[in-house]
């Protein structure tokens, strides 16, 4: 038989519960957008940012198959196993969100997850 404190923590741990799981499910329904920024020049490693613009450039490594984009100037890089079913070609509309990095002295944005890029082609 539960004593009354115990009954008061067994509730608890239940409300906590439920508290975490629902609102695991309204942030993963919300998405990042809410919580990156526009890409600037001046953004600092680890942000989540977003940015959006035609592909000006597009190169696959050989070592490995991940993907190196130039969006606005910016570099962004995809690795394999996010790009994977993607195509992307030059002139190409695309909206992504990805975490900034320096590589090599550069600044550039490397994409997380494959749903975390938008592909909007005309026609599609």
């Amino acid at each position: 038989m539960l004593g009354k404190e115990e009954k008061i923590a067994l509730l608890l741990l239940i409300g906590i519960t439920m508290v975490t799981i629902v609102s695991y499910m309204v942030l993963e329904s919300v998405g990042k957008g809410p919580f990156a920024t526009r890409y600037e020049e001046g953004a600092t490693d680890g942000a989540l940012v977003s940015i959006h613009g035609d592909i000006e450039e597009v190169n696959i490594l050989e070592n490995g198959g991940h993907v190196i984009l130039t969006i606005s100037g910016t570099r962004v890089f995809i690795p394999a196993s996010v790009s994977a079913g993607h195509s992307f070609r030059k002139g190409d509309p695309v909206s992504l969100y990805g975490t900034v990095q320096t590589y090599r002295g550069e600044k550039e944005i490397v994409v997380g997850a494959a749903g975390d890029i938008v592909l909007s082609r005309p026609g599609d």
